[in-house]
């Protein structure tokens, strides 16, 4: 009897931040019946955090040599033509790809391994602002509008994200669909015990701060808040999840009030540094649409963040958070009012927990994902062709 499923490969550069969250979630959920989904990924570099190990996630994954964060044109080279063999062998109906440089080799391997696949690639956010200088975006815009004519479907986590997008000239706006990302949280633990657990004073306002520690996270603005914060509530702690290339700097930054702030690293764990928090913040320049800003709504904290990306679709301002611009003197009011206002951050931190809750669960991302792929098959294996939910 012939296989009647849909067969995906689905590339990600690495299984490290929001788009191996995706690739996780999506696991967790899959249709075995309706697919043959696979996972094609390279390995995570020194100093990130790799969440498959953080998480205890048992994925199959098919390791592509040479694939990872960095360029180095041998190593994708190597990596592009390691995909061509791979796609000839399993024989795709779709080719799915995550994160700039896997959407790159992949959509190009797809192209050269003749096959027939359709390709549709998910932008977690873009690198048009906050990463490289005038002629790196130049020439990140145009190798994205080449990309884009080799691609049937441009998924994207936010409105926002697609419209930017579209604004620097990258695809049709017929190519898009909006899917919102999908996340599931642990077991939030009691206040008491998730202090407990991270060594966190009991009695003193506690600020979350869940993020890698890189240049477009903004870190520098991050402790500059912390400072702001602490000139009016001294006895405030900071909870600093994550680690990067900018960590050593951070810890240079904030030695001078290092008593305040907790460098937990990475750590599976996200919902205890939530449990132990009072408000989350996100200082970026630029975002998709955080992962980490849903994680904290469903744990039922308030965030302050940047007006950035997508941010704006996962915390309403005044409703569930507070916005700023990039200026941290703003940022550390916003924080300061939250924690002086019991009150307001208590039904702030409600309303987050009902709209995330509504809004990011991880089976309407499966199920939009899947129809996804249904309307990319072909006919003889696609019983419907519409995407329920996702936006155009």
């Amino acid at each position: 009897m012939p296989d009647t499923r849909i067969r995906v490969m689905e590339i990600i550069a690495r299984m490290s931040g929001g788009a191996a969250h995706h690739v996780i979630g999506l696991h967790q959920r899959r249709d075995t019946g309706g697919f043959d989904h696979r996972v094609f990924t390279g390995h995570v570099s020194d100093g990130e955090g790799d969440l498959m190990r953080l998480r205890g996630a048992s994925v199959p994954v098919h390791r592509v040599p040479g694939l990872g964060r960095s360029v180095m044109p041998a190593a994708d080279l190597r990596a592009m033509f390691h995909l061509v063999r791979a796609m000839r062998a399993f024989r795709p109906h779709v080719v799915h790809t995550r994160t700039a440089k896997a959407g790159a080799l992949g959509r190009v391997a797809a192209s050269l391994a003749g096959v027939g696949a359709a390709r549709a690639h998910v932008f977690h956010g873009h690198l048009l602002d906050g990463y490289f200088s005038p002629p790196r975006r130049l020439a990140y815009v145009q190798t994205e509008r080449m990309l884009a004519k080799l691609s049937d479907r441009l998924v994207t986590v936010g409105t926002r994200v697609r419209d930017d997008l579209l604004a620097e000239g990258i695809g049709r706006p017929e190519q898009y669909v909006v899917i919102p990302p999908g996340v599931r949280l642990g077991p939030v633990p009691e206040r008491a015990a998730a202090r407990a657990a991270l060594g966190l004073p009991q009695d003193v306002p506690v600020v979350a701060y869940v993020a890698r520690l890189t240049q477009v996270k903004r870190p520098d603005r991050f402790a500059a808040v912390a400072e702001a914060v602490l000139r009016r509530v001294p006895e405030c702690r900071f909870a600093v999840c994550g680690g990067g290339d900018l960590a050593a700097d951070f810890g240079r930054r904030v030695a001078p009030f290092a008593g305040s702030v907790h460098l937990l690293g990475w750590r599976g764990d996200v919902e205890t540094v939530y449990g132990a928090a009072d408000v989350a913040v996100l200082t970026s320049d630029n975002e998709g649409t955080p992962l980490t800003l849903i994680e904290a709504g469903m744990a039922g904290l308030p965030s302050v963040c940047t007006r950035v990306g997508s941010v704006a679709e996962v915390v309403r301002d005044g409703q569930t958070g507070l916005l700023a611009g990039r200026d941290a003197a703003e940022l550390a009011a916003h924080v300061t009012r939250l924690l002086d206002d019991a009150a307001l951050a208590r039904r702030m931190g409600e309303a987050a927990r009902a709209w995330t809750a509504s809004a990011f669960g991880l089976d309407r991302l499966a199920s939009e994902t899947e129809a996804l792929y249904r309307s990319l098959a072909p006919p003889e294996l696609r019983p419907r062709c519409e995407v329920p939910g996702a936006r155009r």
